[in-house]
């Protein structure tokens, strides 16, 4: 593991990991509590994660993004035996630390992102956990060599997870505290890191980074959504291997993700499903079942209903946003990302996120909030008006300096308009 130019091998990190088993203990951390943190991407925070499971305990990240009242009533319904907010010191306990866990047993427990209504906590087993690693595995495969570069948050599934399978395959990860597109392009372009997870947003950063190369990389995962046809041209240019991925909290990551080759091939697919993943559409809605799906996310007949609206094509998933995103105007209904996607083709547009808003005449209108420059609403809406139906096209066109977003890069689209 690397971290701010420490690098820990994984005995160094078990030492350190044993450490904190016996400080938690000696603050009456044991079987079954839950312990919550806000520590970044760290040594810290590694330490944590693995010290958890050698008293049997269970890891619950909270979102440093919070408000204190929102901090709160996640605090209020996880209960916690203790916060972790700093690296722990002091007194250790003797206790005898456990070797093995039990699969089924918690191993974390992951607040959603809230898009559309409050986080919800999302409980997932070392087996879940043990089958998502392993999934991703059979598709980007393991190199001896490997360095997964972690600039997701861990308190998301998808930065935690880079954590999880680069211990399971026994390979390095590299962690950054934060975002910075300067030193991610740094990473990528000296070749220090051969895999990565990115959203879209975080692509786009990289290329006004002026990232140009990425010698090493033998995959650049990219979810919270499509990915404009245009960055993944971009990234084809500079031998970056942006592919599309597609999971969420309830499956710990990923459960359907393109091949390498099939970027441009297939753009706008998510690809196909991994190993063990089951994937069906039922009235438009995706499906999901599998080992690594939380349990407690099922519904009564067996399956994960994502709320999210797709369609499988030869294998292939496409994903088409949430049911609710669905725009109804002058009885006609319109897919808020495919609006946001004939956006984002134009190369003024850096960013969009598409609403509907009430309208007297026609129930609800398209508006579109856009982060652009150089581009007047006639020109955006005649760009619209040739790849969209008539009814598409935005109605309303608000200029914004950013589109607030979660930390897994999706649209807060309820502070619109605020």
């Amino acid at each position: 593991m690397i971290n701010e130019g420490e690098a820990l091998d994984y005995a160094e990190l078990d030492a350190r990991a044993r450490r904190v088993a016996r400080r938690l203990a000696a603050r009456g951390v044991g079987a079954g509590d839950r312990v919550a943190t806000t520590l970044p991407a760290g040594a810290d925070f590694a330490a944590l994660l693995h010290a958890l499971p050698k008293l049997g305990a269970v890891l619950v990240p909270v979102n440093t993004r919070l408000s204190a009242a929102e901090r709160r009533c996640v605090l209020e319904d996880v209960r916690p035996r203790l916060v972790v907010d700093d690296r722990l010191d002091g007194p250790e306990a003797d206790v005898d630390l456990r070797i093995g866990v039990d699969p089924d047993g918690p191993q974390v427990v992951l607040y959603t992102s809230g898009t559309t209504s409050r986080p919800k906590p999302v409980t997932l087993t070392y087996r879940n956990n043990a089958a998502s690693a392993w999934a991703s595995a059979w598709n980007v495969g393991v190199a001896p060599d490997d360095r997964w570069l972690c600039v997701l948050p861990v308190f998301h599934v998808g930065g935690l997870q880079i954590l999880i399978r680069s211990a399971v395959y026994g390979t390095a990860a590299i962690l950054h505290e934060r975002y910075d597109a300067e030193a991610v392009a740094r990473s990528l372009s000296s070749g220090e890191a051969t895999l990565v997870s990115l959203v879209a947003t975080m692509l786009q950063r990289l290329r006004e980074a002026g990232l140009a190369r990425a010698p090493s990389l033998r995959a650049a995962l990219i979810g919270g959504g499509p990915v404009p046809r245009r960055l993944l041209k971009w990234a084809q240019q500079i031998g970056l291997p942006a592919i599309q991925t597609y999971g969420m909290t309830e499956t710990a990551s990923q459960v359907a993700t393109l091949a390498v080759d099939e970027a441009l091939t297939k753009a706008g697919s998510a690809g196909r499903a991994l190993p063990g993943v089951e994937l069906r559409t039922e009235g438009g809605e995706i499906l999901v079942r599998g080992p690594m799906v939380s349990g407690g996310a099922l519904s009564e007949d067996g399956w994960l209903h994502t709320g999210d609206r797709g369609r499988l094509e030869d294998g292939y998933l496409y994903v088409e946003g949430r049911i609710k995103d669905v725009i109804v105007t002058g009885g006609e209904n319109v897919a808020a990302p495919e609006v946001e996607e004939a956006l984002l083709a134009h190369p003024g547009v850096r960013d969009a996120a598409v609403v509907g808003r009430p309208d007297a005449e026609w129930g609800e209108v398209v508006a579109a909030y856009v982060v652009a420059n150089g581009t007047s609403d006639d020109e955006l809406r005649d760009h619209c008006r040739a790849r969209l139906a008539g009814y598409k096209v935005p109605k309303q066109i608000h200029r914004v300096d950013e589109i607030p977003r979660t930390a897994s890069g999706k649209a807060l689209k309820g502070l619109l308009g605020r």
